[in-house]
């Protein structure tokens, strides 16, 4: 009979054979805020300023003056935390103003709130269908929305990523099934790939098949679309999705917190069986605060936005002109692919150590053989940023083996 002791000696095997393979993931410790430039602490404490190409802070707003303002004075008139549920008594005005600041921002009728954005897609499939039900979804979407949809017993189709032709095929499928009622649900941008989903083109399929159409915008809300409205906007179909779930902790401030957004009847229901929701700590007043002086700063101008599609433009380009292999794209996560886990770290690593702060990606979280750096650009970087690290890529990937010696310098 197996013990305490085995189980414990299974994990320190399972732990071996991730290292074994190149998959173990190590967290780097910051003593800094984050922004364009950031200090690493080493394991002898020392401190090392880098440039961030890393983090999902697109707009260079979790250290904005006008935000940190905002925080400060949210925490002095409404207090650390709740200590309780929405429904119990952890609901203030500073919550309703920012689901009525957001329903707005995203032309919907209602939002509700959540302490993450992984609970936001985790409570958001279960209570509203059932048995008779049926969910469509791009292979790809991310974690929180796969395992949102093993939680509910509709049943489940899923086509091939951004592939309208086999999505219609699960309408088909579907609609043959006798299913009552259909969601189709895709991430708006996928973060591994900085793909943009094709919403118009769903939207047309949902309509035909009378399907419901769904969009998580974790890694769109503010900045994509020409006023930072999201894929919707940036497709053309503004004001036309179903149901819009997405997050506080990227763009819009980069601390926690996520959302859902649409129709009135939905996020009813959602208030009424949603479980995270109903038994999660309310989201802090100071991030709910600080959040609706985001949105305070996007509505009021779209600087941080242009810059930063002006900075993606021009470190996609300067990558390209040095060899590297990028998917298509115009978003910016620009994902430069190496293909090998070991060699995806011994790149991040060598980057560091050039003064560029980045991370590998590679099985599970992308596709085996599919291994890459991940860049994801700020609105606060500099020119002068970019073109270091720019440089920084080059010199890594010819050392490496990446980029052929005579690429450009």
């Amino acid at each position: 009979m197996a013990n305490s002791s085995d189980f414990y000696q299974h994990l320190k095997h399972e732990l071996a054979g991730i290292e074994e393979a190149g998959l173990f993931k190590q967290e780097r410790v910051l003593g800094s805020p984050q922004g364009a430039h950031i200090h690493t602490l080493g394991a002898d404490g020392q401190r090392r300023e880098v440039i961030n190409l890393c983090a999902n802070n697109y707009l260079g707003l979790s250290s904005h003056p006008q935000v940190l303002a905002a925080a400060h004075a949210a925490l002095d008139s409404h207090g650390y935390g709740l200590s309780s549920v929405r429904f119990i008594c952890g609901t203030q005005d500073v919550h309703k103003t920012l689901e009525a600041r957001l329903s707005a921002f995203l032309g919907t009728e209602d939002t509700i709130l959540y302490a993450a954005a992984f609970d936001a897609n985790g409570g958001l499939f279960e209570p509203l269908l059932s048995e008779q039900d049926a969910i469509i979804s791009d292979e790809l979407n991310h974690a929180s929305i796969i395992d949102g949809i093993r939680l509910c017993k509709a049943q489940r189709w899923r086509y091939r990523h951004n592939d309208m032709a086999d999505l219609e095929r699960c309408l088909q499928e579907a609609a043959s099934a006798g299913v009552r009622h259909t969601l189709v649900f895709t991430d708006g941008v996928f973060s591994m790939d900085g793909t943009i989903a094709q919403l118009d083109v769903m939207r047309r399929l949902c309509d035909q098949y009378g399907a419901l159409l769904g969009v998580d915008e974790c890694h769109a809300t503010g900045f994509v679309g020409a006023s930072g409205r999201g894929t919707a906007q940036h497709r053309g179909v503004f004001g036309n999705v179903d149901i819009i779930t997405g997050t506080l902790g990227k763009a819009l401030g980069g601390a926690s917190g996520g959302f859902t957004s649409g129709r009135k009847e939905v996020i009813a229901l959602l208030r009424q069986r949603s479980r995270p929701y109903l038994f999660s700590n309310t989201l802090a007043p100071v991030i709910a605060g600080a959040s609706i002086a985001v949105l305070d700063l996007l509505e009021a101008s779209t600087a941080l936005r242009d810059t930063l599609a002006d900075n993606t433009r021009y470190f996609r380009s300067a990558l390209l002109d040095a060899g590297f292999e990028l998917p298509p794209g115009e978003h910016p996560i620009i994902p430069v692919m190496v293909g090998d886990a070991v060699l995806a770290q011994r790149m991040a690593a060598r980057l560091l150590e050039l003064g560029v702060y980045v991370v590998g990606f590679f099985f599970p979280v992308v596709p085996r053989g599919k291994a890459r750096i991940r860049v994801q650009i700020s609105a606060v970087h500099s020119r002068a940023d970019l073109e270091f690290a720019a440089a920084a890529f080059a010199q890594a990937g010819r050392e490496l083996g990446i980029l052929s010696e005579g690429a450009a310098a």
